[in-house]
């Protein structure tokens, strides 16, 4: 065998491996996903159907700050640190900041009534799903959009921080809608970037693995960004 059909054997190899890794490390996308926003979601009823946690979490602002920057750290660790870290622990991470993002949701149930919660779940879902399957077949290169995207919604968090001392309501309502357009697009985005990731992986190994699992973890934050912008919309709150 000379130089060259070795080559093309050893190619051939590799493409055989990378069609056996992908659907496997795509399925832990989304199975990583799926798992974390069931943590979430029965930690939020959980929280909520409990009279001492959630006055504690709703009244003790030490408490709930705590909560939001633990949360905050433990995005931020797992992002820089993966590559150092274990696949266990990585993963022991993502379901602890399941676990603490659902009680810091827990108030919701305060706010908004259960069925309008549940009717823009589905909304949220059915439209997570159009936008997921479309980031994973369009030819299109949504890498300029990302981008776009990314500092769209730098501007609306800022924007929020000012809002919050402004106290707009149109405003407000402006920046849920402009939210929601920007994470329609983020779902396209990150689905597109995933795959491209995935699909360079050369085995599902624990790399690739920790590899779909930030991945996972960026489509949890859509879905939950993305919940929570279409409930400040359509949500019929609590008289």
């Amino acid at each position: 065998m000379d130089y060259e059909e070795f080559t093309n054997v050893a190619s051939r190899e590799r493409e055989l491996e990378m069609s056996a890794a992908f659907p496997v490390l795509m399925r832990k996308v989304y199975l990583w996903m799926t798992l974390a926003l069931v943590i979430t979601g029965f930690t939020a009823y959980y929280v909520a159907s409990s009279e001492t946690l959630l006055t504690a979490i709703v009244t003790n602002q030490i408490l709930f700050w705590g909560l939001l920057i633990a949360e905050i750290g433990l995005v931020i660790g797992l992002s820089a640190a993966i590559n150092k870290l274990s696949l266990t622990t990585a993963t022991l991470m993502f379901v602890l900041y399941s676990v603490i993002n659902g009680a810091t949701m827990s108030f919701i149930f305060l706010v908004y009534t259960a069925s309008s919660i549940t009717n823009v779940f589905f909304i949220t879902a059915g439209t997570f799903a159009v936008m997921a399957l479309f980031g994973y077949f369009t030819k299109t290169d949504l890498t300029s959009l990302g981008k776009i995207l990314v500092m769209a919604l730098i501007g609306i968090i800022i924007a929020t921080i000012v809002n919050i001392f402004t106290k707009s309501a149109g405003f407000a309502m402006i920046l849920n809608y402009l939210g929601v357009l920007v994470f329609v697009g983020l779902i396209a985005y990150d689905s597109q970037k995933i795959k491209h990731m995935l699909l360079a992986a050369p085995d599902a190994g624990e790399g690739a693995q920790k590899v779909a699992l930030l991945g996972a973890l960026s489509l949890y934050l859509d879905f939950i960004n993305l919940f929570i912008y279409l409930l400040r919309i359509f949500g019929s709150r609590r008289d």
